[in-house]
């Protein structure tokens, strides 16, 4: 009898572990969310746009940046005293955790450029042990990094709302983009099991 039971118990694992090899993540197209699961055709499938910001570094970064990362994106602001902080702490803990894979790339867009400079940038990497090669803080023009935001990371779940940029982009998620500069999922940046499935989630994407 104890023998049936360590037989079912090890063909549990191993559906399991099958199932976890076989997973896939949808494909999102639109700011309401609904997951799309066939492979989509690159050239006409919604993607992040073209655009040029500036690292803490003072050197720039584009699109070209995305392509072949995985890469998880969010939107703060250096002096904000509420929920950035707490931001900060998730997106670190994704840090340390891919700290050695080098497909992997965090990127925070500052939702107040006008006073988070290159130079106060590199600070709060500084302060927050933020490491270059591995997790970027973007400054630049603020209708782009809005425009960014809304329109094309979907960032507010703002379900297509036309607000721009003399509305203040606030928001706790982190959007999670692939190798195609396509979004395949979004996260509350607070939640940590919504964080542990965030990272759950890059593990799959690097076995596509």
């Amino acid at each position: 009898m104890k023998l049936k039971y360590y037989i079912i118990a090890l063909l549990g694992v191993v559906v399991i572990s099958c199932q976890e090899k076989t997973r896939k993540l949808p494909y999102y197209n639109t700011s309401d969310f609904v997951p799309f699961w066939e492979t989509p055709e690159a050239e006409t499938f919604h993607k992040i746009r073209p655009f040029n910001l500036v690292d803490q570094e003072g050197k720039v970064f584009s699109e070209k940046n995305l392509e072949g990362k995985i890469t998880v994106v969010d939107f703060f602001f250096t002096s904000c005293p509420g929920i950035c902080p707490k931001m900060t702490k998730s997106m670190s803990k994704i840090q340390e955790e891919f700290k050695n894979d080098n497909q992997i790339q965090l990127v925070s867009h500052s939702v107040t450029p006008d006073k988070d400079s290159v130079t106060v940038m590199a600070a709060y990497a500084k302060k927050n042990s933020i490491q270059y090669n591995k997790w970027k803080l973007l400054t630049g023009d603020k209708d782009e990094i809005y425009n960014l935001g809304r329109k094309f990371y979907f960032v507010e779940e703002d379900l297509g709302e036309n607000n721009d940029s003399s509305i203040f982009l606030h928001t706790e998620n982190f959007v999670l983009i692939d190798k195609n500069r396509m979004i395949r999922g979004i996260y509350n940046s607070l939640d940590p099991n919504s964080m542990q499935a965030l990272a759950e989630d890059i593990k799959v994407l690097e076995e596509e």
